[in-house]
């Protein structure tokens, strides 16, 4: 078994080495809703010119999808935070199509690997071709993805894409996730009670109907 790596610390050798440059690298930041930047927006705002890109096919019903885009925006333009959110075109069908090989796998194992492969693909070669200097995601902020599988699916990324670094991070170590969970309440934040994927939309409505 590979021994677990602390990402986190990872992350902040890194932010070591930026404090010492005198400018901002730019890093396009794949996020997932309002509630999973929060916290990592925080911790990444004073090193780097950061752009979002809002890449997430996989987010079921539609209306759910628009639901987070608006809560991310709307959390943003509320803060006045300088950030532009790129969105990448919808297509929650072929997306179901590429997971389906994979539906009846349970919360947190090859399906959802596989979603995080790609999405981060389609971020990493957005970021390759248009100069980005970083790429990163928020989504190990969240206690119910494995941030070990989000990094090292970065690190195979960043071979194919080597002029674009991945910024290895895990954002809910160090009580990261209560301290999202805290600027969530105080913005009185929309928080969804599932994933986004149908398999989770599915799972979830049954829970809601015990």
């Amino acid at each position: 078994m590979t021994d677990k790596i602390n990402f986190q610390k990872v992350f902040q050798n890194e932010i070591e080495i930026l404090k010492k440059q005198n400018f901002k690298p730019k890093l396009l930041l794949h996020a997932c809703c309002g509630p999973c930047f929060t916290l990592p927006y925080e911790e990444l705002k004073d090193y780097f010119d950061i752009t979002i890109i809002y890449n997430n096919s996989n987010i079921y019903p539609k209306e759910e999808y628009e639901r987070r885009l608006i809560e991310l925006k709307q959390y943003i333009s509320k803060h006045n935070f300088d950030i532009k959110v790129i969105e990448l075109p919808y297509d929650n069908l072929a997306y179901n199509r590429y997971l389906e090989p994979y539906k009846d796998y349970p919360e947190g194992s090859k399906r959802c690997e596989m979603c995080f492969l790609k999405r981060l693909s389609f971020g990493y070669q957005y970021a390759s071709e248009h100069n980005f200097d970083y790429f990163g995601t928020v989504m190990t902020i969240s206690r119910y993805k494995n941030s070990q599988t989000i990094n090292h699916i970065g690190e195979d990324l960043q071979k194919k894409y080597p002029n674009v670094k991945w910024l290895y991070a895990d954002f809910k170590k160090n009580d990261g996730y209560n301290k999202s969970l805290k600027i969530v309440r105080e913005n009185n934040m929309y928080f969804q009670t599932y994933c986004g994927c149908i398999f989770s939309y599915k799972i979830a409505q049954e829970k809601h109907k015990k």
